[in-house]
């Protein structure tokens, strides 16, 4: 008597294998004749005449294509209280701030002067003899002794004279030449340094003043002093320097990001350790024109008023800056997802689902982001659990993706020969034998639970590509279920096959639908999952046989 023995399982999956490896082999030609074809022109020119496609380029688009591939996430009302969304109305938001920004205690540029001479001389006697010494001004400083200085004395003493002997001639032209004689000789000596008094009294004296006394010509704390008894002094010495601290600069430094904010004629309220519970109000005079390039901050100037010098240069405080934007349309910053390319902000479009939906924002400020594009006043949006939503996005996006190859994806490491128990019939349905018990009929009725599920595709029987499915929910009373969230979950019982799953969309009564696509002869199975508020999930699987021969949505395969 003979026996009919099962092929080994080795065969089983040597002939899976080689489906698979000849479905690639296909779809490297296909990919490479595309690429031929590209570098042809109208004219058949050959495909050396024209340049290659730049591979970082394609990289690049590539890249950017899977980065904006995504899809609704679906979530059902208690996976959404597991993972902790939360969702929020967008509304209009009062944009305050506060720029904290630390800042130092300097001088008043403008009012810091440096003493020095414009001749030659030694320093005789030193008043002002110890930096920090408070200079009044018309304050003596020192007094100098200069050869130059008081040969300049003694020319504007002959020059008078001579102005004083012919005043009595009648040569007009004579008068004014020694006139201006004179006023040369007294400026010049104005222009080195000596005052208006200190000309009068040589005039009154007659006589030449050895040594000369130098004045300060501000009021002031002496910061830096080069001079000493006996010193030589030239121009080019800067002998004090005096600073005015009855107004002082304090320089802020502002992080790069926060510059926008910033703007000339702000106040800026100054906090001190040295002075707790104080605070000093100054105003934004100047923003440096560059940026730090290590701490990437950029230096604002602002100007303070110290009547009684507590504010000393030098000192580190805390400068904060109010930011008022007024009121705009903003979301909040936990809202949004931001991968470096573009925002996203996943909007709730009911009964589960959540769009993610890229958006155009202005800056933050307090903790919102300013909406600039992409949403309007009151549209719900979700603020917390949003990376686990989008995770769910991409894979549902991933997963529509390999269903419309009619793989749902492969993982050939899952492929082992533990997994290939699987009949002839299954492996082999895309030759053109039809499974025992399986029917290629495309309409069907199950009883889940306490409920009717009617199941129909277009067409009918299905085939390879697009097809809609269609399933009506009743109960026992055959009165439609509404409302319900549907998926619908594809797959082929193939090792190594993911399963791909897709919302399906209420179209009636207790009618839902969506569209599948096929890629592949044989059988598959189409679950139906059904979520009720407060009632527990149900699902059914339907199978159904695919006609036709080869695969659709891979390229290079149109039959095999």
């Amino acid at each position: 008597m003979l026996t009919h023995k099962s092929p080994p399982r080795w065969i089983i999956f040597g002939v899976v294998l080689c489906i698979l490896m000849a479905g690639l082999f296909f779809f490297k030609e296909s990919w490479w004749h595309v690429f031929q074809s590209a570098g042809k022109t109208t004219n058949d020119a050959t495909p050396t005449d024209q340049p290659m496609p730049d591979m970082d380029t394609m990289s690049d688009r590539s890249s950017m294509e899977m980065e904006t591939r995504q899809a609704y996430a679906m979530v059902t009302p208690a996976r959404q209280q597991l993972i902790g969304v939360t969702t929020e109305r967008v509304s209009m938001q009062s944009l305050q701030t506060v720029i904290r920004a630390v800042g130092k205690v300097a001088y008043d540029e403008e009012r810091l002067t440096h003493i020095n001479l414009r001749i030659s001389g030694w320093i005789e006697d030193l008043f002002v003899d110890t930096t920090g010494q408070l200079v009044r001004k018309g304050q003596p400083l020192f007094t100098l002794y200069s050869q130059e200085l008081v040969s300049a004395q003694e020319e504007y003493l002959l020059a008078m004279k001579a102005n004083q002997q012919i005043q009595d001639s009648p040569l007009l032209e004579t008068r004014h030449q020694t006139a201006q004689m004179v006023q040369s000789a007294r400026d010049r000596l104005r222009h080195w340094t000596l005052t208006d008094g200190q000309v009068d009294d040589l005039a009154r004296r007659g006589k030449p003043q050895t040594y000369v006394t130098i004045y300060s010509p501000v009021a002031g704390y002496v910061i830096d002093k080069q001079v000493f008894k006996g010193t030589l002094v030239k121009p080019e010495m800067t002998l004090y320097a005096i600073a005015d601290l009855s107004t002082v600069w304090v320089e802020a430094e502002v992080f790069e990001y926060e510059m926008p904010f910033v703007h000339v004629g702000q106040e800026g309220i100054l906090t001190l350790a040295a002075y707790p519970g104080e605070t000093f109000r100054g105003e934004i005079t100047f923003i440096y024109p560059y940026l730090n390039q290590e701490a990437r901050t950029n230096t604002v100037r602002l100007v303070f008023k110290n009547p009684k010098l507590r504010l000393k240069p030098d000192m580190y405080g805390t400068v904060q800056i109010q930011v008022n934007r007024g009121s705009k349309l903003a979301v909040p910053e936990e809202a949004v997802l931001d991968s470096g390319i573009r925002q996203i902000v996943y909007v709730v479009r009911g009964e589960g689902m959540f769009e993610p939906r890229q958006v155009t924002l202005g800056p933050k400020v307090g903790g919102y982001y300013e909406v600039v594009e992409g949403l309007a006043l009151d549209e719900r949006i979700a603020t917390s659990g949003t990376f686990l939503l989008d995770s769910e996005s991409k894979l549902m996006a991933s997963s529509n993706m390999m269903g419309a190859l009619g793989m749902g994806g492969i993982q050939m490491e899952q492929a082992h020969m533990g997994k290939m128990d699987m009949g002839m019939d299954k492996a082999m349905t895309g030759s053109g034998m039809t499974p025992e018990n399986k029917t290629p009929a495309g309409k069907s009725q199950k009883q889940a639970a306490d409920l009717t599920l009617g199941f129909t595709t277009h067409p009918s029987p299905v085939h390879i590509g697009q097809n809609r499915i269609q399933v009506t929910v009743s109960n026992q009373q055959g009165t439609p279920v509404s409302p319900a969230q549907v998926q619908l979950t594809f797959t082929m019982p193939m090792p190594g096959m993911l399963p791909a799953t897709v919302p399906m969309t209420a179209k009636a009564e207790g009618t839902y639908e969506a569209t599948v696509n096929l890629g592949m002869a044989g059988q598959w199975d189409l679950t139906i999952l059904i979520q009720r508020a407060g009632q527990p999930d149900i699902q059914e699987t339907f199978s159904v046989i695919a006609g036709g021969g080869g695969m659709s949505g891979m390229p290079g395969m149109s039959g095999m």
